[in-house]
């Protein structure tokens, strides 16, 4: 039996233009969830209690929770922390050891809005519609044309007309630096061909199922089935909060609602994801240039992100530890398709984590922004690539020792040769194919429709060409199986036609 543990940052219950143009405002929404073997509760709750009561100074309304670390500490990172908070998250950061059980979830309430434009919309061969969506969210995230944002909520029948305009001007600023945004200006016409006709935003009203599907995915990749989940407690008491309902009906059992203040697990929870979305937000502004300044620049880091003591250090490298290493998963960090900042975090743990110490940093200091600005810019690059995959991201839940079963249901052996083969002689055979790929040692797969259960077989390695270019069509969103495949074998080689 395990126990997990939910909270949120940076939510807003109601995306409206108050909301968005307030002072506080973040785009993204993090949710981080928590938990331990049962077995491991009570030592667990005794670390952090104790941790708490040393700190109980800094407790409001009886909590110790991730305000008492307020957003202009993070100006600089871990930099601009003084003597106090290094102690009091050095200390936190320690007591997540590799027994915890992490997962975060990060979305952008901004590409939730896009999405509802292109609805109706899907990827094809000739169109990628998850890349237009990314770039569009990127654009307005990055640019923040006040007048686009306002549109979205004061005339949402006049948006999409605004931010045709919006990215007509900006790929004429774009011009000024053409070897800087080319491959900007690019993606810009792109979506400007995207956007006719397309219609307003359904709804503002936020979903709360994604960061639940993907714990699910997480608890499913993990093989845990025996479980637990509380939610902090929002809302009215005695009322279902719209949080806990979500996670019902994603299908997690065992769901209930705490007050943060009865439970320890939830202010861990709520601590971790206030200080990645404190971080998160500092790297954005740090990043970002006044969204009215047209100039068409490359915006790095301030030196001072890297202007670091040892005890600094320190922090970056414990929370590395913990986002990219305890009980690491696919889906052990969950987000939509635009999450720049995650990956500009998660670039910049990388990054840090190589320095063996603070007088390391120093030697050839003033490049550090250069970089860094590399490290992330690589990153995105890798994640930008990543979303012109259409192909599912599946857990591997061994059956046994010897195989796991694919999404169809047939026998995958962890050694290939155990595979069974596809037996061709000469002449044809007409199978019904349900999905192609290959082994991770590049060896050719095919599922075949077969009774009393699907087979997964390996093909002749004169087929590898056809099956990369079958996987190269699924990838470019065009769905190709389930269909009748003749499989032949003749004097000039291996062939195969899908019908």
């Amino acid at each position: 039996m395990y126990n997990f543990y939910y909270d949120e940052s940076e939510h807003s219950r109601i995306i409206n233009l108050s909301t968005i143009t307030g002072e506080t405002y973040y785009d993204n929404f993090l949710v981080a969830i928590v938990g331990w073997d049962s077995d491991k509760e009570v030592e667990i709750k005794q670390k952090y209690l104790a941790f708490e009561e040393k700190y109980a100074e800094r407790k409001k309304k009886g909590e110790l929770k991730s305000d008492t670390f307020k957003s202009n500490q993070f100006k600089y990172g871990f930099a601009s922390f003084n003597k106090q908070n290094i102690e009091l998250l050095d200390e936190l950061l320690e007591i997540i050891d590799n027994s915890f059980y992490i997962y975060f979830c990060i979305a952008s309430k901004l590409e939730f809005i896009i999405l509802q434009l292109f609805k109706d919309y899907h990827n094809n061969f000739f169109v990628d519609m998850d890349a237009i969506k990314y770039s569009i969210v990127k654009t307005v995230l990055t640019y923040h044309p006040d007048g686009v944002i306002q549109n979205i909520y004061s005339s949402p029948e006049v948006f999409v007309e605004s931010l045709i305009l919006f990215f007509k001007e900006r790929i004429e600023l774009n011009k000024r630096n053409h070897v800087l945004k080319a491959s900007e200006n690019e993606a810009l016409s792109n979506i400007l061909m995207a956007l006719q006709d397309v219609k307003p935003p359904q709804t503002l009203n936020w979903d709360y199922h994604m960061p639940f599907v993907g714990f699910d995915y997480y608890l499913k990749s993990k093989n845990i089935n025996d479980y637990t989940l509380t939610i902090d407690k929002e809302g009215k008491e005695g009322e279902q909060s719209k949080t806990l309902l979500a996670a019902i009906e994603v299908g997690l059992m065992n769901c209930g609602e705490l007050n943060s203040k009865n439970h320890f697990g939830l202010r861990i929870a709520d601590m971790l994801a206030g200080i990645v979305g404190k971080l998160m937000k500092s790297l954005f502004h740090s990043l970002h240039n006044d969204g009215n300044n047209a100039a068409v620049t490359k915006t790095l880091l301030d030196k001072a992100w890297f202007r670091v003591n040892d005890k600094q250090l320190g922090l970056y490298k414990k929370l590395y530890h913990i986002l990219l290493e305890i009980n690491n998963d696919w889906y052990k960090i969950y987000a939509g398709n635009y999450s720049d900042d995650l990956i500009s975090l998660l670039a910049l743990l990388d990054y840090m984590n190589h320095f063996k110490s603070a007088d390391e940093i120093q030697k050839d200091f003033n490049m550090h922004p250069e970089y860094c600005n590399a490290c992330m810019c690589r990153r995105l690059e890798e994640h930008f690539n990543r979303i012109h995959s259409k192909l599912p991201v599946e857990p591997v839940v061994p059956e046994t020792e010897e195989y796991f079963r694919n999404s169809r249901g047939a026998k995958v052996y962890f050694d290939i040769n155990k595979q069974p083969k596809l037996q061709l002689e000469y002449g044809e055979k007409r199978l019904h194919v349900l999905s192609v790929g290959r082994s991770k040692e590049g060896i050719p797969l095919v599922t075949i429709a077969s009774e009393p259960e699907n087979l997964c077989l390996r093909l002749p390695y004169q087929l590898d060409d056809w099956v990369i270019w079958a996987v190269g069509m699924v990838m470019q969103g065009e769905k190709r199986f389930p269909a009748d495949v003749i499989f032949s074998k003749t004097n000039d080689g291996y062939y195969a036609d899908i019908l």
